[in-house]
């Protein structure tokens, strides 16, 4: 390679905006092929290990693993990475979920296309959910063609409570708890809160991670997964959760989990594994 990539440090507060640097660190590279790539990613592998609130993996241009680390390894209950290798989410994870990992996986490798802070549920072992953000990006050669892509995914921890600004962030949190059911506007969280919209962004980027928009999708998605453990139809989940058109619901649905709220459903009673 024309450059070392540097290395992230190792710690649990590494941040999702030092992910997304990592991952793009990658992207501008340009090898010879993968397997130079995979070789420079050897010397820093222990590094990615040691981070347990992130899962990194490198695929191939069918989106078969390359490299993973042992967080996403352990995730799938394994000990090891090495019975990943050669294998796509789709033969990994449950189907009904693999399916729509792959699927997102081969649109990056086809399409070129770059996913960045993509908030998404994911899934541990003993059916426990999680959130994460996911960085996705195709991996070219010196040519410009695609030889495969990388992913990390960094697990949303609860938000720290030291910042001055975190008594007017909680009562936003609160707010969209209690009326995520309907549209909220950022006119109604400025005047809950005393801050400006400008404020409001950068605090819930750096407190929460996410953006107000991504915490009412996030919230309405989870009143969402519990609800399909009933038996309530899909069609009044998705009014009951803010979203007047069906579609919509569906579409925000299997871009937040991979999966339709159908399959979702139907995963619900079956075994569930972990993805970001």
């Amino acid at each position: 390679m024309n450059c070392v990539m540097s290395s992230p440090a190792v710690s649990d507060e590494i941040s999702p905006a030092e992910l997304s640097r990592f991952c793009e660190g990658l992207a501008r590279q340009r090898p010879e092929n993968i397997y130079v790539l995979l070789n420079a990613l050897a010397l820093i592998a222990p590094l990615l290990n040691a981070i347990p609130g992130v899962v990194f993996f490198v695929k191939d241009r069918h989106a078969r693993y390359l490299l993973a680390n042992l967080t996403l390894a352990r995730r799938c209950g394994l000990s090891s990475m090495a019975p990943l290798l050669g294998k796509t989410s789709a033969d990994v994870f449950p189907r009904r979920l693999g399916q729509g990992y792959t699927e997102q996986d081969l649109r990056v490798l086809n399409e070129g296309a770059t996913l960045r802070d993509r908030l998404e549920l994911h899934f541990y072992s003993g059916r426990r959910t999680g959130w994460c953000l996911t960085q996705k990006l195709a991996l070219c050669n010196a040519s410009g063609q695609v030889i495969g892509m990388a992913g990390i995914s960094h697990d949303l921890q609860e938000a720290s409570a030291c910042h001055p600004a975190w008594q007017q962030l909680a009562a936003i949190d609160e707010y969209i708890r209690t009326h995520y059911e309907r549209p909220i506007a950022m006119e109604e969280l400025t005047a809950l809160s005393g801050l400006s919209v400008a404020q409001i962004e950068r605090y819930c980027k750096r407190i929460f991670h996410l953006t107000p928009r991504q915490m009412i999708h996030k919230v309405r998605l989870e009143k969402a997964t519990e609800l399909l453990a009933g038996n309530m139809p899909i069609t009044d989940i998705a009014l009951q959760c803010g979203y007047t058109d069906h579609s919509a619901f569906s579409r925000q649905f299997k871009a937040m989990t991979g999966s339709t709220p159908r399959d979702f459903r139907l995963t619900l009673g079956g075994e569930m594994s972990v993805q970001c």
